[in-house]
C-alpha cells in the first residue's frame, strides 16, 4: 500500500490511512514477486550472474532467508547486497525520535512504548526512505560486541540519574539501530569467534544480551554476510552454529567471457569525459585488456586462492586511457588512439591487484605483469591470424615467412613512446609485408583499428618466438630473432 507519507504525521492518521505492519523480509519478498511477475530487472548493473547467482539470490529472498555471499574478491558481493535496498518499500513510518526505528504499530523499545502510552493517537510519526535503510560493517579483528550490539553508557546513566540496572542506560550498537533495515557484514570470517557467537540470538531468538541485560527485542533485520573462501584458511572461519543459522549460502564467480567482463569494466571505470573525447579505444584493445585478467586467473605465478578482482581490469582500463591521454597532451594533439605499446602503462594497475606465489615472487611483480600481457596477446592472436604451431617442420612454409624475411634482411624498426599518431602510422605502414598480412587475413577489419591489429601481429610473433622485442627507455624495438647474433650486434 502506497501512503502519502508527507501528510501522515501522527499515529492516528497512520491507522486511519490503513497502514499494515510488514517485516523487512516480507517487504523484500512482496516487491520481488511484483518485479518478477512484471518482467522487471531485479539487480540492474550486475553482469554475468543472470543464470547463476541472481536466480539463487531471488530464491533466498522469496524464502525470507538471511544470506551469505561466498566468493573471491571483486565478484560484486557488496554490490548485490546494496541493490537489495531497491526491493524495499520506498517509505516506512517510524516512531519519531526512536533510536531503533520502532514500527508505530509494533513498538519494541521502552522509549517508543512510553511515548505511545503518553500521547496515544497524537504520537508523532516520521518517515524513512529506503536509501537510508542500508547499514554496512567491515568485519575486522578489533570489532567489539559494543560496536555491533551495544553497551552500558555511564554518561547517559549520570545524566538521567539512573542505576546501571535500568535498561535505559544502554547505548545501542549498529545492529539494533539497523532495525527494519538491510545489514551487511563484510568479510565475516575476520570477525572473532566470540563476536560471531553474539549474533546467534539475534538471528534466531530475537533477543540481545548486553553486560547482563537480556532484552527481548525481536529485531527485524535482513542480514547479508559476505565471505572470501581464502579467509577460511588464512585468517579465520565462520563458526558452525552461526553458519547453521544463515538460510542460504550463495557462491559468486568471475565473468565467464570477455564480452561480460567488458560490460563490467566500461560500466565501472571512473573516466573523465575529456579522456573519452580525446582517446579512441579499439574494440580489440578492450578485449586484450580483459584477456589479461583471464590469463592471471590461470597463471602459475598468481595465487588462484586469492583471485583476480574485476577491479584489476577496471583500474587497468583507466590507466590505459591515461597513458594515451598523457601522450596526446605532451605532443599537443587533440585526438589519439590507444596503442598496444600503451599497455606498458597498465602494469602498475596489475601489480597492485594480484597476489603472487613463490615462482611469481622470483619473477618479480613487474615481470609477471609483462608475462600476463604477452600471454593475453598469444591467446588473442589465433582469433585474427593463422595459428602458429609449437612444432613445425624445418623447411615448412608459413604465412609469416615474407614478414620474417623483411626483418631478417633489415635492422628492424623502433616504435617510440612519444611518436605522434602520424609517425606511428607511417612507421607501421612502412612495412609492406605487414600490410599484406592484414589484407589477406583481415580484409574487412575497421581501418581505425588496423594499426592496433598490426602491433598485435608483431607482439604475437614475438610471443611465439619468431621475432624479438626489446624495451628501452624511449620505446620498443622489433628485430629478427637471430639476425643480431649473425651480424655480431
Amino acid at each position: 500500500m502506497k501512503l502519502k507519507h508527507t501528510k501522515i504525521k501522527t499515529l492516528d492518521q497512520l491507522i486511519k490511512a490503513g497502514y499494515k505492519s510488514k517485516s523487512i523480509k516480507d517487504e523484500l519478498r512482496d516487491n520481488l514477486r511484483e518485479r518478477i511477475k512484471n518482467g522487471e530487472e531485479t539487480f540492474a548493473g550486475v553482469w554475468g550472474y543472470e543464470n547463476s547467482v541472481i536466480p539463487e539470490l531471488e530464491r533466498a529472498i522469496l524464502s525470507r532467508h538471511n544470506i551469505n555471499l561466498l566468493g573471491l574478491r571483486g565478484q560484486a558481493k557488496t554490490r548485490l547486497a546494496r541493490l537489495m535496498v531497491n526491493l524495499l518499500d520506498e517509505w516506512i513510518p517510524v516512531v519519531e525520535g526512536s533510536e531503533i526505528n520502532d514500527d508505530p504499530l509494533r513498538p519494541m523499545s521502552r522509549y517508543a512504548m512510553e511515548l505511545i502510552r503518553e500521547k496515544g493517537d497524537d504520537t508523532p510519526i516520521s518517515w524513512i526512505h529506503r536509501e537510508e535503510r542500508f547499514y554496512e560493517k567491515l568485519a575486522t579483528p578489533d570489532v567489539t560486541v559494543a560496536d555491533l550490539i551495544g553497551d552500558v553508557d555511564p554518561i547517559k546513566a549520570a545524566n538521567l540519574k539512573l542505576s546501571y540496572a535500568d535498561d535505559r542506560v544502554i547505548h545501542f550498537g549498529m545492529i539494533p539501530r539497523a532495525n527494519r533495515c538491510v545489514f551487511v557484514i563484510n568479510e565475516l570470517p575476520d570477525l572473532q569467534a566470540r563476536i560471531q557467537v553474539s549474533l546467534f540470538n539475534i538471528l534466531e531468538e530475537g533477543d540481545i544480551q548486553i553486560r547482563g541485560f537480556k532484552l527481548r527485542l525481536p529485531l527485524d533485520i535482513q542480514f547479508v554476510f559476505t565471505a572470501n573462501p581464502e579467509d577460511y584458511t588464512n585468517r579465520g572461519s565462520i563458526v558452525t552454529p552461526l553458519k547453521d543459522r544463515i538460510g542460504s549460502q550463495i557462491l559468486t564467480h568471475y565473468p565467464d567471457d570477455i564480452e561480460t567482463a567488458r560490460k563490467i569494466t566500461e560500466q565501472e571505470s571512473n573516466l573523465d569525459q575529456r579522456q573519452t573525447e580525446t582517446v579512441y579505444v579499439p574494440d580489440i584493445a578492450k578485449d586484450l585488456l580483459e584477456q589479461i585478467s583471464f590469463e592471471a586467473r590461470n597463471s602459475e605465478y598468481v595465487d588462484a586462492k586469492s583471485g583476480v578482482s574485476a577491479r584489476t581490469s577496471i583500474t587497468a582500463f583507466e590507466n590505459l586511457l591515461s597513458t594515451a591521454e598523457r601522450r596526446a597532451l605532451l605532443s599537443g594533439a587533440d585526438k589519439t588512439m590507444v596503442r598496444l605499446s600503451d599497455f606498458l602503462g597498465v602494469i602498475p594497475a596489475i601489480t597492485g591487484k594480484i597476489e603472487l606465489v613463490y615462482e611469481g615472487e622470483q619473477e618479480g611483480a613487474d615481470g609477471v605483469a609483462a608475462i600476463l600481457i604477452d600471454d593475453a596477446v598469444k591467446s588473442l592472436f589465433p582469433e585474427y591470424f593463422p595459428k602458429i604451431n609449437k612444432l613445425e617442420r624445418k623447411d615448412a612454409e608459413t604465412p609469416y615467412d615474407a614478414l620474417l624475411h623483411w626483418f631478417f634482411q633489415g635492422e628492424g624498426f623502433e616504435l617510440l613512446d612519444d611518436f605522434t599518431d602520424e609517425e606511428y602510422k607511417r612507421t607501421l605502414d612502412g612495412i609492406p609485408e605487414l600490410n599484406q598480412l592484414l589484407k589477406t587475413y583481415q580484409p574487412d577489419f575497421p581501418v581505425e583499428d588496423s594499426y592496433f591489429l598490426k602491433e598485435l601481429l608483431l607482439w604475437g610473433l614475438v610471443s611465439h618466438k619468431k621475432l624479438s622485442k626489446h624495451r628501452f627507455e624511449e620505446g620498443y624495438q622489433f628485430k629478427d630473432l637471430y639476425g643480431s647474433f649473425i651480424s655480431g650486434l
